[in-house]
Order: C-alpha cells, then structure tokens, then sequence
C-alpha cells in the first residue's frame, strides 16, 4: 500500500505526498501528460525531443545537473507514447533544490538555438544508432504502422521520420512547450522524508506564479478492430531470421489487461514458459524466444518474438508458434501454471515497491491515467484472476484475424 495526501495549485499543477520517513532521500517526480501519440503526424519525435531539451537549460538556470549533482542528487527522465516522466532524488533536506529546478524550466527553457541545435543533434544520432544502424533496430518503425491503422502508436517515441526532428524550429519548440508543459498538464509526486506542510510551501512558493495553459483536450482516433490477420516482410543484415507476431490488448487500466499480462507471462516468462520448453527445449526450432506486452495506456499489444535457429525456415517457425497459440486458445492455461506467474508477478510488484522512487511513479502513473487509487490495486487484480479469466483473454487477444506477423529474414 503506497500511502499519499494531496492538494492542487490554482494553476492546475496536481501534488501528491508520499510520507516516508524510513529512508533520509527524497524523490520529486514531475509528469507531463504527453507523449509520442499527442504529436502532429508531421512533426514526429518532438516529445523525446524535449525529454533532451530540458536538460538543456531554462529561464535563469543555465544548467540542470550541476545544481543537482552539488546537493548529492541523480536525475533523469524517459519518454514513452503516452507521457514524459522527470525525476529526481536526493538527500531530502535538500528538497528545495529539486522544487527551484523543476519549477524554473517548468515556466521556460530558454529556446538557445545552440541547444536546440546541439539536442538536435544527439537526438538524430541516437535515431540512427539505435533504430537504423542495429541489428533488429528497425523492427517497430516497420511493425507499427501495419498493427496500427489509425492510432498515433502506429510510429515510434523517436518519430516517425528523422526529418522531423531536422525540421524542427525554435517556433515548433515554444509552440509545444507551451501547449504541453504547463502546470494544468502535469502531475508533482514528493516522496521520502518530508511533511505535507513542508511540500505544500514549496509547492506554492515555486510553483504557484507560474501561468496555466489552455486545458489540453486529448483527441485521437481510436484504432478500429482487427478483423483480418496482416503479414509483412523485411530482411537485413541481421545475424539469424526473426519471427515477430503481435497482437491488440487492452490498455493499462482496462478491464483484462493483467489477464493479458499473466497470458504473457505463462507464454514467454522464464525456461518454464510454453514457448521455452516447447519451442527450444522440446522442439528447438529458436535461439530464443519470448512474449511481453508494451502497457499501453490506450489498447496496446502482445508481443510474441524469436529469433530462428540456422537451417530453420521462417515459415516452420511460424506454424509451430500458431500450433502452440492455438492450444492455449482452445484449452486454456493449467492452475499451476497459473499460480506460478500470479507469485512472479506478485513478488515483483512487492520487490520494486522498495524503492522510493518506483513508488513516487506508480502514484505519478496512475494519477496521471486518471485515479491515483488504481496503484494500489495491482495485487489484488492478480490475485483475483482466475484460469478462466485467462482463458477468455487467450480467446480474446490470440485469435489469428488480430494479430500481425512479421517475418524478419536475415541477408547474412
């Protein structure tokens, strides 16, 4: 149970406090409701851009990390298709620091065109070394856009097209700076050793002058329901073929999401999963193989993924993966195959709510999705879940006309 009290701005700007006194650290999370699906499909790639951007300077603070690293902090910050997440943590009687920080690029970066420039930069070169010059690295630019039709999941959080990001102007960046990152469109958790009171006046001390934005009203097309299976290929230098198959599930905080999740775990997770004793062990047409979901917070995918070993056809592969999915859909899963990931999953939730700064997100997260509530109430949604739950699941999400095959075949 991961205990909070709250409060707003008047400028919109939602707090949550976490009490936390067993731990001398504090952790300021700040995330800002958007992420790659909020973009203009012709401007891709501008909200892990400004994951780059902030770090870069703001109104009157030249640079972020020193600040930071002076007082004994660590920060950082990730970008995903449905929001931006900043962090810091640090010793707590040093909170003030990370309120000044946040508040002050929070009201403006400074738009240095050298930044912008050099940010570009590295923005481009991560595009290039970890989606184009990697094996295997193109596979969701290619994958997206056939599993989805309409929905803005349908390209990467690093964009849809390099030249995006070329393009981008100083005008682009103030234009989407101050349509996204304004109190009213953010969520603060302060968690570790500190008072309510306490985060209340700095809360108000920092961030109360800064200006609200125009409400932003998310409007994005829902992806219509798969009706037909899809297929694409591909080929590279890449060191062994790859099978690639996903499938549409629901969301985050949807109704069967965890059953999908548990379905993914009796699958793919660890050497007792179906797909590892079948598939590699029993019948070892793989080098390796797995299934995982991308949590979504709209309906998102289940992802099955194999990488051949020599000499075996993709097509064999393919079949045999069809054969195993097609079981499960038909029969479902066994109770103890069932209680196995329950206690996995768990047992991870328990593990990585040690850490303060996990706790500080789950609330970020699930505030954010729009019940701060929901993130105490994973364990129990698991241990509810029964073999039946599962099986409906299985029928729901691996039935052939919603899923997409990619084949990946190897030029080597």
């Amino acid at each position: 149970m991961i205990r909070y009290e709250q409060f707003t701005l008047d400028n919109g700007l939602k707090v949550f406090v976490h009490e936390d006194f067993s731990t001398p650290m504090a952790a300021v999370n700040i995330l800002y409701n958007v992420g790659s699906r909020d973009e203009d499909e012709e401007r891709t790639g501008f909200a892990h851009l400004f994951e780059h951007l902030m770090f870069g300077g703001s109104a009157n603070i030249p640079d972020y990390d020193i600040p930071v690293q002076k007082v004994g902090g660590e920060n950082n910050a990730f970008t995903s298709p449905d929001i931006t997440n900043y962090y810091i943590t640090l010793p707590a009687n040093n909170i003030e620091t990370a309120f000044w920080l946040e508040a002050d690029r929070m009201l403006s970066l400074s738009f240095d065109p050298n930044v912008l420039e050099v940010q570009r930069k590295v923005v481009i070169e991560e595009f290039k070394q970890r989606y184009l010059n990697q094996p295997y690295g193109d596979m969701w630019l290619k994958l997206r856009p056939v599993a989805y039709q309409q929905h803005p999941y349908r390209w990467a959080t690093i964009g849809k097209d390099i030249e995006h990001i070329e393009r981008a102007t100083l005008d682009d960046v103030r234009h989407f700076f101050f349509k996204f990152y304004r109190p009213n469109n953010a969520v603060m958790v302060v968690g570790g050793a500190v008072k309510l009171e306490q985060v209340k006046k700095l809360a108000e001390k920092w961030f109360g002058g800064i200006p609200a934005g125009e409400q932003y009203i998310r409007q994005i097309p829902k992806e219509p329901l798969q009706t037909e299976a899809r297929f694409l290929e591909t080929s590279a230098q890449v060191p062994l073929n790859s099978l690639i198959k996903v499938f549409h599930m629901p969301g985050r905080y949807d109704d069967g999401f965890y059953a999908g999740d548990l379905l993914s775990d009796i699958l793919g997770r660890g050497k007792s999963s179906r797909l590892y004793q079948s598939l590699l062990k029993e019948n070892p047409l793989f080098n390796s193989i797995s299934a995982s979901i991308t949590s979504s917070l709209d309906p998102g995918l289940f992802l099955v993924k194999g990488n051949l070993n020599p000499g075996v056809s993709l097509e064999e592969a393919d079949a045999a993966v069809n054969d195993l999915l097609a079981q499960v859909l038909d029969k479902g899963v066994s109770e103890e195959e069932l209680i196995k990931v329950k206690n996995q999953t768990e047992a991870t939730l328990a593990f990585s709510e040690v850490e303060l700064l996990n706790r500080a997100m789950n609330l970020a997260f699930a505030a954010n999705a729009g019940n701060v509530d929901w993130a105490n109430e994973d364990a129990a949604l698991i241990r509810n879940l029964t073999s039946a739950d599962i099986h409906e699941a299985a029928r729901t999400i691996l039935k052939p006309e919603n899923g997409t095959t990619m084949y990946y075949r190897s030029n080597s």
